[in-house]
């Protein structure tokens, strides 16, 4: 299978994030809501002449500003799709954010369109343009004419003038949830015909933090690294982070109260390199969803599997509440505690030593 994987024609490879970009609202992976909204305007022919995309990065605000720009012209079947892409201007305000590209813009929009019905201009990056650079822009973007739309995409909205704001009809995106973003690398692993865990894909979902193009990105990396056989063990090694059943035996440990063990283990993730906060962030993750395991109702609200979900299910059954909220609560505050501590190490072996004196004989345990 890895050999396989790697005499895959290496020259022809195109990373995931553009082989897989979506071309139609439908392949466009958590922001149903906008998606809707934007064909339910075409369709009406309500459409804005200025919409502002904004919304964290890697979400698909471009890949959503490429198919609104191609769809709006495609009204009819009568011109080839490679003709509308004369009508499609991009611009990086990155790299050209200053007053004379503006101006360039504002002549370019005076000519009407040689095919099609309208002239589609996608800003990126828009927050980047400078302050008179918005303002040569403004007069443009309240009066545009009627063959123009502009599509302004950024990932900081909050440095957009007000003024521009308010001629712009705005869509917020929101980070792509992990179940989605899981369900979306279970379908190219299948397409690609690799061999892979689903859980292992999770921790890939989990590490890109809501960013599609993050978590391909990331599937490429784990896809070479592991020869195309994805498995838990090998995605948490490489992206240096503990898989489930790690902190399901650290869990079992402390409420065991071996505490000598539980520190040879941590000792050994402190050999690899684990960070301590990220350790402790974990853990205290970890508590959480044994307490929302504790109910069904909440069982629902862990971003993880179903197969591990059930492990919660089966750690937390034998656990009281007050002892999973004092967990948490030691964990919580030793993280929070953790960069101001002079010996981190010291810090997080005597968290889990509170945590492993838990309700032992009794006693609760302050927190430190």
């Amino acid at each position: 299978m890895g050999d396989a994987y790697i005499c895959d024609n290496m020259e022809s490879f195109i990373v995931s994030a553009l082989k897989y970009r979506p071309q139609t609202f439908e392949e466009v992976v958590g922001q149903e809501s906008i998606t809707q909204t934007l064909k339910n305007a075409l369709e009406s022919n309500q459409l804005a002449q200025a919409l502002l995309f904004c919304g964290p990065r890697g979400v698909g605000k471009t890949s959503c500003a490429r198919i609104l720009a191609k769809q709006i012209n495609s009204t009819t079947e009568e011109t080839a799709d490679s003709d509308y892409a004369f009508n499609i201007f991009e611009l990086d305000a990155a790299s050209n954010n200053s007053v004379e590209d503006i101006r360039k813009i504002n002549e370019q929009v005076r000519i009407p369109p040689q095919v099609g019905t309208h002239k589609i201009y996608i800003i990126d990056e828009a927050h980047m343009l400078s302050s008179s650079a918005f303002n040569a822009f403004l007069k443009t973007l309240e009066e545009p004419p009627k063959h123009v739309i502009f599509i302004l995409a950024t990932t900081e909205k909050n440095k957009i003038i007000p003024t521009v704001l308010s001629r712009c009809q705005v869509y917020d995106f929101k980070r792509i949830p992990i179940e989605a973003i899981q369900a979306y690398l279970v379908k190219i692993a299948t397409l690609k015909a690799l061999s892979f865990e689903e859980d292992a894909l999770f921790l890939i979902a989990q590490k890109a933090e809501g960013a599609m193009r993050d978590a391909l990105s990331i599937f490429d990396r784990m896809v070479s690294f592991t020869n195309g056989n994805l498995s838990v063990a090998s995605v948490a090694e490489n992206l240096n982070v503990l898989d489930y059943d790690t902190y399901f035996e650290l869990a079992r440990k402390i409420f065991a109260h071996e505490l000598s063990g539980l520190l040879l283990d941590y000792d050994g993730l402190e050999q690899r390199g684990i960070d301590g906060l990220q350790f402790l962030t974990g853990l205290g993750t970890h508590f959480r969803n044994l307490m929302l395991a504790k109910d069904s109702n909440t069982a629902t609200i862990m971003e993880v599997g179903k197969h591990i979900q059930q492990q919660y299910s089966t750690q937390s059954a034998t656990l009281a509440p007050s002892l999973l909220l004092d967990a948490l609560e030691i964990t919580n505050t030793a993280a929070l505690n953790y960069k101001n501590s002079r010996n981190k190490r010291v810090h997080t072996e005597l968290c889990l030593m509170q945590l492993a004196s838990l309700h032992l004989d009794g006693e609760k345990k302050k927190a430190i």
